[in-house]
């Protein structure tokens, strides 16, 4: 009760004066408004947590269900049913896809705990499908002759590989390619221009992985992108579809856009980033950022795409899982300078037909 309305009940007919108007303190009063704004405040918390409560366990059923029909679709692909694993495994990428958005999508309600744990249940899971793939899909090995470039380097049509222009260095690197229809990449490269075209690209997953001062280039849109292993590379990719995974990764340039990005055991990394949620690292040092600066021909198009949205851009919201520190940056990235960012790039595009 208010203390306006307590006034009014003490005053009645015995009153010797009932039409004279008690007179409040002024602090009286402002006390007493202070004390229901107090107590509504309390009570719109409460219902908050409650619906936030609501949400998070609708979403955790939902994402369990979810993950285990994945699994189970998993165990049924076998090697003795090859036939069939393409199918199977292009299906259960779908699913998992979905399972990305559906968790990007619940972000808002979610508990910082609540959210690094179902991370942590999607990626095992995605590990699980390209182990399953490895599995049951034979992997075809392409060997590339790599060659000396002066001047500006550039690849011809029929091939994905080059190497950096080094003194007194000529051989062979075997690059492993596309495992299944439903991803690609290269991995096991040292010291080459690696590229990728959107027609090879095509919305697939992207795995770069055990790569030492490579440039790579993935000029079109990919639904996910893998990075893993890899020390001192420039690794510049077109819009992502869905989620961007960082894991050991060091002294590296990293551009890309994309909806969701997860740094883990990286050092000494720059990223020119575009990303519609938030950023996370983990277990990082030395990591800085900038916005996505990189260009080329059919920038515009992968972006249509990817249906990632250019006016939003959330380069410098990252949240460190390892600084939990409320009101104190995290000691573990920063932000690059203005005049310290790198806004052109090398053209290592494939050479005209001609």
């Amino acid at each position: 009760m208010s203390l306006a309305m307590e006034t009014g009940l003490c005053q009645g007919n015995d009153d010797p004066n009932p039409n004279e108007t008690l007179k409040i303190p002024e602090r009286l009063l402002k006390r007493d408004q202070a004390r229901l704004k107090e107590a509504e405040r309390r009570k719109d918390v409460k219902e908050s947590s409650s619906v936030a409560e609501e949400n998070s366990d609708v979403f955790f059923t939902t994402f369990n269900s979810e993950r285990a029909s994945i699994d189970a679709l998993l165990s049924t692909c076998t090697e003795t049913t090859r036939e069939n694993a393409s199918e199977v495994l292009e299906e259960a990428t779908i699913k998992t896809q979905q399972l990305q958005q559906f968790l990007n999508d619940s972000m808002m309600f979610l508990t910082p705990f609540n959210l690094k744990q179902a991370q942590a249940t999607l990626q095992a899971l995605q590990t699980s499908l390209s182990e399953k793939r490895d599995e049951v899909l034979p992997k075809k090995k392409f060997a590339f002759k790599s060659r000396n470039v002066k001047g500006k380097t550039t690849l011809s049509p029929s091939s994905s590989i080059t190497e950096i222009p080094r003194a007194a260095r000529d051989k062979k690197t075997t690059v492993d390619t596309a495992v299944s229809p439903m991803q690609c990449g290269f991995s096991s490269a040292d010291s080459q221009v690696l590229i990728k075209t959107a027609d090879e690209i095509q919305q697939r997953d992207v795995l770069l992985s055990h790569l030492t001062g490579c440039k790579v280039r993935l000029l079109g849109s990919p639904s996910t992108l893998h990075i893993k292993h890899v020390r001192d590379c420039e690794i510049l990719c077109g819009p992502v579809s869905s989620s961007v995974f960082v894991d050991q990764c060091t002294g590296c340039t990293l551009a890309l856009p994309c909806q969701q990005l997860r740094t883990h055991n990286t050092k000494d990394t720059r990223i020119y980033l575009h990303v519609t949620s938030r950023a996370i690292i983990e277990d990082c040092q030395g990591v800085s950022f900038a916005p996505f600066t990189w260009t080329y021909s059919n920038l515009d198009a992968d972006f249509t795409v990817s249906g990632l949205d250019r006016n939003r851009n959330n380069w410098d919201q990252v949240d460190d899982f390892n600084w939990l520190a409320a009101g104190t940056p995290s000691p573990n990235w920063t932000i690059i300078p203005e005049n310290d960012r790198k806004t052109s790039w090398d053209e290592l595009l494939p050479a005209s037909s001609e």
